[in-house]
């Protein structure tokens, strides 16, 4: 595959990637999509904004530079080709994985650690905390503690452990595809592009 059609490809992966994580930290932000729990009771990986920032924002920026690339150069086909964009590429692939490498990192203690919720049988004063963080055994596959230990939002375990899976998975395909990027710009940046001349027509931008 020429470098060109490559880093287009990537691209245009990573740029749905960076919504969906912009998306599903948007929405633990806001427990069970209510505006009750904000911002009192929200852990601090949700507010330090691994999905929005991380593999959000970060990626956005090498998904447009490698869709970029994948088009004409700068200065047309038969001059400098796609060169200039491809080094682009390279640096902002670098940016990109560093970002998706901070929210893979956020998701996956936010696993670990578990939700912020509320413990107190009802009818109490309520006592929130991360029941889960310092347990000995995980908690992410005996489903009897996600309700029997937190008992406000309701099902707020679930809640996060659905939400920062997405953004852990999709962080860890960024860092990935930022990767394969990073090297198949630095060919485009030494080789050019394998496409010849007036054959631009899948090229877009």
């Amino acid at each position: 595959m020429c470098t060109g059609k490559c880093s287009r490809l990537i691209g245009l992966m990573l740029l749905p990637m960076a919504f969906l994580c912009i998306g599903a930290n948007l929405l633990l932000i806001f427990p069970n999509a209510e505006t009750t729990y904000t911002p009192d009771n929200i852990t601090m990986q949700v507010w330090l904004m691994g999905g929005i920032v991380g593999g959000g924002l970060f990626v956005l920026c090498p998904g447009c530079a490698a869709v970029r690339a994948g088009g004409k150069g700068c200065c047309g086909a038969g001059c400098c080709g796609n060169r200039c964009r491809m080094l682009r590429s390279v640096f902002s692939s670098l940016f990109g994985a560093l970002g998706g490498f901070y929210c893979l990192v956020v998701s996956a203690t936010a696993l670990k650690d578990g939700p912020w919720c509320n413990i107190a049988p009802a009818g109490e004063k309520a006592l929130w905390e991360s029941p889960f963080k310092n347990m000995n055994e995980s908690y992410l596959k005996n489903e009897d503690l996600w309700t029997t230990v937190c008992k406000e939002p309701q099902n707020i375990v679930l809640w996060n452990i659905v939400l920062f899976s997405i953004m852990l998975g999709l962080s860890a395909l960024e860092v990935i595809l930022c990767g394969i990027q990073v090297v198949n710009a630095l060919i485009g940046v030494i080789c050019g592009d394998c496409r010849k001349k007036g054959n631009n027509s899948d090229e877009g931008l």
